[in-house]
């Protein structure tokens, strides 16, 4: 196999956060169900946005702020993702760029608009996503680039883009090129709603190997055995794929590699002020790891430091370096090792 050219290469949609704070009755008067992710269509975006209070737009998207978290680690990152030709798009292109992120996608010259969030933070910290898909919709297998995925040690693919059949296509042309290169394919299960729709078909992919590694939380895990007892959802986990990484928030995250068991305390942080991509930027701190021959403690502890750092400001894209951070903890990769 020959050296990778990128560390990670992320799948996704490509979609603006427009992020408010919001009251818990604000969320009643618009019948959200509070820690949801709901997609929505263009009118209903923008009514809701109408009704938003203050405003902050950023570049967002799991798999971009995955990519983006690889790329605060000093990692070589890239990005395949829809974005119209429009300002919206324009903006999501530049931030990408700007962090010398490999963005080889062609804009949609036609239809519909750029996909955006409208993420609404209550006092809690609690997140509650509505979501227009718009241009992501429109990914095809066309858009996989495949000197671009042959150049990824690891290959990156989103849950939530699993929604529309063109996506799926895209998905799996992917894993096929990647593992014909000799790479590895991962996926995030996304959320426990995302899971109930397409079950069958996530367990389908980790079965039949199309998919090597995983990530998802507790609450995704359980809803993907449908059961109550974590262990024995682990258990079924570390049949079905060869690598998983479960996040568990507070109380860590525990890495399953068949019958081993590696559990990572989280490091505490004194303010939490927005959840809002810390399961992103944990596979950020993981894949750069693995990328880099890091063992998996090393891997779930380069994602701890990510998912902490997030956690601490508004948005989902790290504010801080996130190599400086962990240069600190003696766990930023040397001579292409970890540790």
């Amino acid at each position: 196999m020959t050296q990778s050219k990128y560390d990670v290469l992320t799948i996704g949609n490509a979609i603006v956060d427009i992020l408010s704070q919001a009251e818990d009755d604000f969320l009643i008067r618009e019948g959200l169900v509070k820690g949801s992710m709901r997609l929505i269509d263009q009118d209903e975006a923008e009514r809701l946005y109408d009704h938003m209070g203050p405003t902050q737009m950023i570049s967002g998207g799991c798999a971009g702020n995955t990519a983006a978290g690889v790329a605060s680690f000093g990692g070589r990152a890239a990005f395949i993702g829809k974005v119209a030709d429009d300002e919206p798009g324009h903006f999501y292109r530049h931030d990408m760029q700007a962090l010398d992120i490999a963005f080889p996608t062609e804009n949609l010259t036609s239809g519909v608009s750029t996909g955006r969030s409208m993420i609404l933070i209550t006092p809690d910290t609690e997140r509650t996503m509505n979501t227009f898909l718009g241009a992501c919709l429109e990914l095809t297998p066309d858009d996989i680039d495949p000197a671009t995925v042959e150049g990824a040690a690891i290959t990156y693919l989103e849950g939530y883009l699993w929604d529309p059949p063109k996506a799926k296509q895209a998905f799996v042309e992917a894993s096929r090129i990647a593992h014909g290169a000799g790479r590895k394919v991962a996926i995030t299960l996304s959320d426990s709603f995302c899971v109930d729709r397409f079950r069958g078909e996530f367990l389908d992919l980790m079965r039949t190997a199309k998919v090597d590694i995983v990530f998802a939380n507790n609450h995704e895990i359980l809803a993907l055995y449908e059961t109550s007892d974590f262990k024995s959802a682990v258990e079924a986990l570390a049949q079905d794929v060869q690598l998983a990484a479960v996040t568990m928030g507070a109380e860590g995250s525990m890495v399953v590699a068949g019958a081993n068991r590696v559990s990572v305390p989280a490091p505490p942080v004194d303010d939490i002020v927005d959840k809002t991509g810390a399961g992103d930027l944990f596979a950020s701190g993981f894949l750069f790891g693995l990328a880099r021959a890091a063992s998996h403690a090393d891997c779930a502890a380069l994602g701890s430091i990510a998912a902490g750092e997030i956690l601490q400001h508004i948005g989902a894209r790290p504010q801080h370096s996130l190599k400086a951070r962990a240069e600190q903890e003696g766990l930023h990769p040397r001579n292409g090792y970890c540790g």
